[in-house]
This record gives C-alpha cells, sequence and structure tokens, in this order.
C-alpha cells in the first residue's frame, strides 16, 4: 500500500481568492472526485496528458475506486487539521497515486507537493500505539429475512452523541485491537455531501477519535487498517492512522 500527504492551500486570509479551496474543503463528494483523478486510466493518460477534458468517472479509478477497500483495491482518506489553522488530506491507496495527474488543472489547491510513500504496516501482539480514527458511526435496522427468506440490506442510522465510544468499543472486538476508553477523546460533528450544484446536499454525522489502543491479533489489525473502519468511507471515514505511543 502507499500513504500519501497533501497539504492544502487555505490561506490566512478569508477574503482572498483561498475560499474556493475552503469551499473545496467542505464538501466532500469533491474532494473524494479530485482523489480519484490520480487513479487515471492509461487511455486516459496517453488521450489526455495535460487534463484538458472534463473529469469523466469512467476514465479514473477501476479497479482502485468505488470498490471493497483492502490491500489490494481501493483507497481511504481523511481531512486533519493542522497548527495554525492549515489542512492536511491525508490517503491511503493500494496503488500508487499520480498526483501530478489529479492537480494538473488545479494546482492552486496545494500548498505543497504531494508526499507519497510505500506502506506495509507490521505489528505484534500486545503492542500499545497511538490512533487516530475519524467514523460515521451508524447502525443497520430492517436487516431481518424477508417472506423470501432472503436477508435485507436494512437501513443506517447514525448513533447517538453518548453511544459513540461503546460503538468503537464493539468494532474493535472483531478488528484485532483493543481501545483504551480512559485515554481516548471523542470529538462529535458533521460533514457536508452534495453531488449536485444545486439543493442542499446532506450532512453525514462524524466522530473523531484520538487516544490509544492495545493490537490483540496482528494479522487481524492489518487488515482492519487496510479495509477501513464503519460506513461512508467515500466521504473521508474510516481511515485508522497509528504511531507508536
Amino acid at each position: 500500500m502507499y500513504v500519501s500527504c497533501l497539504l492544502i492551500n487555505v490561506g490566512d486570509n478569508p477574503d482572498r481568492e483561498d475560499w474556493r479551496n475552503r469551499k473545496w474543503l467542505r464538501n466532500l463528494y469533491h474532494v473524494h472526485q479530485r482523489l480519484c483523478m490520480a487513479f487515471p486510466s492509461a487511455t486516459r493518460r496517453s488521450d489526455d496528458p495535460h487534463f484538458l477534458r472534463p473529469f469523466a468517472p469512467e476514465d479514473f479509478g477501476l479497479p482502485h475506486v468505488h470498490v471493497p477497500r483492502g490491500a489490494d483495491a481501493g483507497f481511504l482518506f481523511r481531512i486533519d487539521p493542522l497548527p495554525g489553522g492549515r489542512v492536511v488530506i491525508r490517503m491511503q491507496s493500494a496503488a500508487k497515486p499520480d498526483w501530478n495527474y489529479a492537480f494538473c488543472n488545479a494546482g492552486y489547491l496545494l500548498a505543497a507537493p504531494p508526499e507519497v510513500k510505500p506502506f506495509d504496516p507490521c505489528f505484534r501482539e500486545g503492542q500499545r500505539l497511538r490512533f487516530r480514527l475519524a467514523a460515521n458511526p451508524t447502525r443497520k435496522i430492517d436487516t431481518k429475512s424477508g417472506p423470501d427468506g432472503c436477508r435485507r440490506n436494512g437501513r443506517r442510522l447514525p448513533v447517538s452523541n453518548d453511544q459513540f465510544g461503546g460503538w468503537l468499543v464493539r468494532r474493535a472486538e472483531g478488528a484485532g485491537f483493543q481501545v483504551d476508553e480512559g485515554s481516548t477523546t471523542i470529538q462529535p460533528g458533521y460533514v457536508y455531501v452534495n453531488k449536485c450544484r444545486e439543493g442542499k446536499g446532506q450532512r453525514l454525522r462524524s466522530a473523531r477519535y484520538d487516544g490509544l489502543l492495545q493490537v490483540t491479533d496482528p494479522d487481524l489489525f492489518v487488515s482492519t487498517i487496510a479495509k477501513g473502519i464503519g460506513s461512508a468511507k467515500a466521504f473521508g471515514f474510516g481511515l485508522l492512522s497509528v504511531a507508536r505511543a
């Protein structure tokens, strides 16, 4: 896998033209769309090397976008605030992204050249790590089998703020790690998604977790990092970042 770090140019004066960059960051649909552009098909790259044609979804992504995430396909990302009002997008992908192509026609969004490095995580049982996770805590309802015996997919509902901690603890049980609840902070919030230029779009519930965890099953934990945690992964949720405690 690969991890990328994109420092976004948000400027330091809200009255300057950098407002368009901040507006872009606020709509997670547009952010995801731009990140998809880092995976052009061979045909698109050869036919349009300077990215002059309009974006066409069929020219980008496959087999790395709109597929189940894992070590062999897909990507996860998260928008992180930095000191001084700066913003960074962190991305983990199965394939090496081509950021030169993705931002060929939108270089104004970047405050520095993107950083990319290989990522091959390895852990040991009992290892303690610092972690950060932006998640969309939800629960499914209406999943019982119908009259035909087929199990219904159900509907997702957001969990309440006071259940955010328990939601992650339950997720961790089958994901190869254990959360240190006493050292974990949770910041609730919302993100905005709008696929159309018109209309109000949609708000998704979010929770940012920062704390300590302990690895209980190293192989399962590596799989969890590759696949991500929770729903709405296309909108900046699910990326579990870890570092030495």
